[in-house]
């Protein structure tokens, strides 16, 4: 029996004027938002000059909702940028070394470090088994 599987799973289905709900909930959010600073500014104020406050918020708002970036939305983009200027001086490739812990961010190890502390098989020990056993096919 063969089952099909989406190919698109991940994608959000467009639910009016070509945005999702996430879209949506967000630009709420923001034009609510705007709509208090403006209705808080407008006593003391005037409407011309607090129209210019709400409206910069729920433009804010408004991008953060529309924005996509290598099929990234605005907040992962915006924490792995974070990150990446963070750990720029920390982060440098090199092979068989662990380098992501979810703890400690940017935190890199050696291999021979983690070897000679006896944790379990990493990586690079499991690699090494996979390799002798493609040998002796």
């Amino acid at each position: 029996m063969q089952y099909k599987i989406p190919v698109q799973i991940e994608n959000e289905d467009k639910i009016f004027l070509n945005l999702s709900i996430r879209q949506l909930f967000i630009i709420m959010i923001g034009g609510g938002l705007g709509y208090s600073i403006f209705k808080s500014l407008e006593p003391n104020i005037g409407a011309d000059i607090a129209l210019f406050p709400a409206i910069i918020v729920a433009g804010i708002w408004v991008v953060v909702a529309l924005f996509r970036h290598t099929e990234m939305t605005f907040i992962p983009f915006f924490l792995n940028l974070i990150r990446l200027n963070l750990n720029i001086t920390n982060r440098s490739w090199s092979k068989w070394v662990d380098s992501y812990n979810s703890l400690e961010v940017g935190y890199i190890r050696a291999f021979e470090e983690v070897k000679s502390t006896g944790e379990k098989k990493n990586s690079h020990e499991a690699f090494e088994t996979v390799e002798d056993k493609l040998g002796k096919l």
